[in-house]
This record gives C-alpha cells, sequence and structure tokens, in this order.
C-alpha cells in the first residue's frame, strides 16, 4: 500500500476535508466519510516522508499541551511524537502542581496555558457525562479568548480520549486494518468482533468499544459487539452504529455469548470494560466526593468480573475464528494470562504470537494525531506536502 507522495495528494484533491480545517476533533461520528479518509491520507503521507528521512516541520515553534486526567502511556508519548514531528514541543499540564490545587477557575486556566499553544490534547474518560464534556468547555474557553483577542491563534483540541470515545486508538486501529487487508475495499463483509473479556484489574473506561462500534461500522464490515449480561455500553452509540452499518451497507449486532462472536470472525478485539450502570453510579460518587465509596465500588467490579472469568480470548476460541487466523487487535496494556494476571483478557501464547502486529497497531497512533493536528492548521496541506519534498530538509544527518 505505499505509496509515493503525489498519490497521496491525488487522494487529497478528490476529497472533501474542508471542514476539517480550524476545527477540533471529539468524535469520529461527527466527522463525514471523506473527513475521515483525509486524515488516514495524509497519515500515512507523514509516515511515509519520515520513513524516507524528509522533515515534516509545520511549525517554527509553538506548543502542544497534554492534559491527562487519567494514567496513560502510549497516547501520552504518541500525542508528544506527534507534536514533535510537526516541530512543536510538548508540555505536559498537571493539575495537582498548577495554580488549580488553589483555587483558579477552569476558565482562567484554559486561557493562561494557551498563549502560545497550537494544540491542546486532553484525556478525561473515567467519569460518564464529564469527560466530552470537559474538553468542550475547554474548547469554547480558548474560542472564546481568541475571539477576543487574548490569545494569538486559537488551540485546537484533540480527544486523546473520553468517556465516550477513543477517536486517536480507534482510528489507529482502522488505519491497521486497512493496512493489513490491503485497503478500504477489501473490508466490505469482513466480521470484526468487538468482546468484553475477563479482567482482575479496574473497572475500564467504556470509550475503546464504543469508539470501535462507533468507527468499524463505516466501512461495511460486519460489527459484533459481545458482553455478559450486565456490561452493556451506552445506548446512544448503539444507536450510532446501527445508523452506520445501515449507511455503509454493513451489519451491527450483539450477543451474550463470546464463542458466538469469534466464529468465522475476520477481526477479533477482546477488551475488558467496566458496565455502564456501574460507570454512572462511580460518577455520580465522583460529583459527591466519596472516594472512600468509588474505592468500594471498584472492588465490588472486579469481583463481579470475576463470575464472567471463561470470558478470555484462548486458542481454542481463536482456531474458531476465519481459518483460525484473525487479526487480533487490543489497544494495550492487555491483561495477559500468566503473564501480568494469573487469568486475564488473552492467553499468552496468542499474545506472544501477535506482538509485532499489536506493536505495529499502536506505531499508527503519532502519525493519526499529527494528523488530525495538521489538518486542522493547515487550509492546504497539498500545498505543505510538496514542500516537503521539494525543500527536502533531512529530518537527521546520516
Amino acid at each position: 500500500m505505499t505509496m509515493n507522495i503525489e498519490q497521496y495528494i491525488n487522494i487529497l484533491n478528490k476529497t472533501d476535508f474542508k471542514n476539517l480545517y480550524d476545527n477540533d476533533f471529539f468524535l469520529t461520528w461527527e466527522k463525514t466519510d471523506d473527513e475521515l479518509k483525509a486524515i488516514f491520507t495524509m497519515a500515512d503521507a507523514l509516515r511515509h516522508l519520515r520513513e524516507n528521512n524528509i522533515s515534516t516541520r509545520a511549525f517554527d515553534s509553538g506548543l502542544g499541551i497534554s492534559i491527562f486526567r487519567d494514567n496513560s502511556t502510549r497516547t501520552r508519548f504518541s500525542f508528544a511524537s506527534a507534536c514533535n514531528l510537526l516541530g512543536l514541543e510538548v508540555q505536559d499540564f498537571d493539575e495537582g502542581k498548577s495554580q488549580v490545587a488553589h483555587g483558579e477557575t477552569f476558565r482562567e486556566t484554559a486561557n493562561m496555558i494557551s498563549f502560545m499553544a497550537d494544540v491542546i490534547g486532553i484525556r478525561d474518560d473515567k467519569y460518564i457525562g464529564k469527560g466530552n464534556k470537559y474538553m468542550h468547555d475547554f474548547a469554547d474557553f480558548v474560542r472564546q479568548g481568541h475571539d477576543d483577542g487574548v490569545l494569538e491563534q486559537r488551540p485546537t483540541l484533540v480527544n486523546l480520549q473520553c468517556d465516550i470515545d477513543h477517536p486517536t486508538q480507534c482510528m489507529a486501529d482502522m488505519l491497521h486494518i486497512i493496512h493489513e487487508f490491503g485497503g478500504v475495499e477489501n473490508l466490505k463483509g469482513k466480521k470484526l468482533a468487538m468482546s468484553w473479556a475477563y479482567s482482575p484489574s479496574y473497572g475500564k473506561p467504556l470509550s475503546v468499544p464504543q469508539g470501535v462500534i462507533g468507527l468499524m461500522t463505516r466501512f461495511g464490515m460486519d460489527v459484533v459487539l459481545a458482553h455478559p449480561e450486565g456490561y452493556e455500553v451506552m445506548s446512544d452509540v448503539e444507536e450510532v452504529a446501527k445508523k452506520n452499518a445501515a449507511a455503509s451497507g454493513g451489519t451491527f449486532t450483539k450477543t451474550n455469548n463470546m464463542a458466538e462472536a469469534f466464529k468465522d470472525a475476520d477481526i477479533v478485539y477482546p477488551k475488558s470494560w467496566a458496565p455502564f450502570a456501574a460507570m454512572e453510579t462511580r460518577t455520580e460518587m465522583y460529583g459527591r466526593g466519596d472516594m472512600a465509596g468509588i474505592d468500594k465500588l471498584e472492588k465490588e467490579l472486579l469481583e463481579h468480573n470475576k463470575e464472567n472469568i471463561n470470558w478470555q480470548c484462548t486458542e481454542e476460541l481463536m482456531k474458531t475464528t476465519k481459518n483460525g487466523k484473525a487479526l487480533y487487535l487490543h489497544c494495550l496494556p492487555a491483561d495477559i494470562t500468566g503473564v501480568s494476571c494469573e487469568t486475564g483478557e488473552v492467553d499468552a501464547s496468542v499474545f506472544d504470537r501477535y506482538r509485532d502486529p499489536l506493536y505495529k497497531e499502536a506505531s499508527f497512533k503519532p502519525y493519526i494525531i499529527a494528523s488530525m493536528i495538521l489538518m486542522s492548521k493547515i487550509k492546504n496541506p497539498q500545498e505543505f506536502l510538496q514542500n516537503c519534498v521539494k525543500r527536502d530538509l533531512k529530518r537527521w544527518m546520516k
């Protein structure tokens, strides 16, 4: 699938992505098919340039600000890598070390950290009804600051995972799938199983399974959401998946049987998440400041998980997939049986067999994020790509 820059430019020339310019990125289903195609294309183009030792600096100076209200490894470093790829420096905003801890208002903070910022990446995924709203409020405050002449430029906001969606992860997953199957045109009718899997760790966010069914249903695939009873995701996102599937010629179905979901699947994505009802309860406790209650709830969730300990991605289950060779996906870190835990989401032998593809899957995320930033900041990205090749500035001297 490797192409030259002119081919990437030709694709962009035939794609309507004008509304990406000067806009934020919150949820994948808020973007058109053409806009997603443009982001995928630019991500591949940026990777092509870097692999050929051509600089992709779009900025001589400027900041990329990261705000992580939950722990992160891959997304944190992917955001930093993306900003660096484009020439931005990264500053991580730690609320615990800021004046927020002393009562500084949210609106004031948003403006104070944005004076020379070109992009702000936020992860806020733990509380239903809070994370995505926090991001929208932040974006509104900096937009107002720019409109009022306080900020010289309006920083683009990129959702690095909220309570509803994990767009950078799911788009990286999707670009990995596109490459593995040799193009979007080959995905029609492919079966993808987004399945809950047992985890002995904390009650994990809903944003990955929701992001997967909200995005993968746009490509004509047969997407199956599998989980034990009681582990439902947001009904609103399920409706999005249904509409997407109908529009793309694919299907969206649900089952409470992991084996049924895996049977003849081309792609499997076994991952744990907390029940939606429990996530709502946790949010209510958070609003009351009941941290002891949240700790107690977490323990109850882990005990509840044990009732479904047989929901594991095993070698036996993988043999039932298409030709026994389904593409295994995970956002990482996975709970690996006998390695990171006694019993977890996936057998160690399955994980080890797919280790290199999993790392490749993760490697798309910096380019996806860089593409999101670039498409928001540069009105004519085709010209930017041409200039990168024309100036032929080496990224590093061999």
